[in-house]
């Protein structure tokens, strides 16, 4: 995946934003300032950067301007503002910004401000190491759903079907992928057959999105928050399905 840095005054939406890259696999560099992000620019390379204009010490468009005028604008920057007008947004292009997003940042906006960023090739003249999979980059090539959402991995298949010799209220098997499959007896209260189909409904669903728990959300339309509740709730182990793992 990519190299992301992120550059904000705020501790808050630094920890927010590293949050979610990190669970999509991205590998993120924090600052909060201009002086840290300069040393980051120098220490890494970097395959997109999110940066705040408003900080203390050095705004985010001179930053900006910095970097284009001196040729270590080699990758794709989304600036930040949680009080941009549009004048701003179109001042951040001009030099050099590819996309502008408001804050506060909806999850879905900053996905697809990142997925579009990481897809753009590299300005004029920047400079990128030799990349063995031939696709422009040194990092592997994802595939795309039509859905738009990157594939990393084959996606497990599901099937449900009666266990053999079973009697009249059958088990049902339930076969997760390369999982063992489990077998559900329906002869039991409602509360506990709910809750065991549940924890093999989001144990699937973890191990189809490689343990990306931003998707999971999306997919079984709940907040990340009810969604992290309900998976301790049902006791489902987390870092079995942690990406790197």
């Amino acid at each position: 995946m990519a190299t992301i840095l992120v550059v904000d005054d705020e501790l808050g939406i630094r920890a927010l934003l590293s949050e979610i890259l990190t669970d999509e696999g991205h590998t993120v560099e924090l600052a909060e300032n201009a002086a840290q992000a300069r040393a980051a620019r120098d220490r890494v390379r970097l395959d997109l950067v999110l940066l705040d204009i408003w900080m203390p010490d050095v705004d985010g468009i001179s930053l900006l301007k910095e970097w284009g005028s001196s040729g270590q604008l080699t990758m794709p920057v989304i600036m930040m503002s949680g009080h941009g007008t549009i004048d701003t947004a179109v001042e951040a292009t001009k030099y050099g910004a590819m996309a502008f997003l408001e804050k506060p940042i909806t999850l879905q906006k900053l996905l697809r401000a990142v997925e579009q960023g990481l897809a753009k090739p590299a300005p004029p003249g920047a400079a990128r190491p030799a990349a063995p999979n031939g696709n422009g980059s040194s990092h592997p090539a994802p595939s795309f759903r039509p859905d738009g959402y990157a594939v990393h991995a084959a996606q497990p298949g599901l099937s449900l079907e009666p266990a053999l010799g079973s009697p009249a209220i059958a088990p049902v098997a339930l076969a997760l992928g390369p999982q063992s499959a489990q077998t559900f007896e329906l002869d039991r209260p409602l509360r506990e057959a709910r809750d065991a189909f549940e924890k093999s409904y989001f144990e699937f669903h973890l191990a189809k999105e490689n343990g990306s728990m931003t998707r999971v959300a999306e997919k079984t339309g709940l907040e990340r928050t009810h969604l992290y509740r309900k998976l301790k709730q049902l006791g489902v182990d987390l870092s079995r399905n942690k990406r790197g793992l």
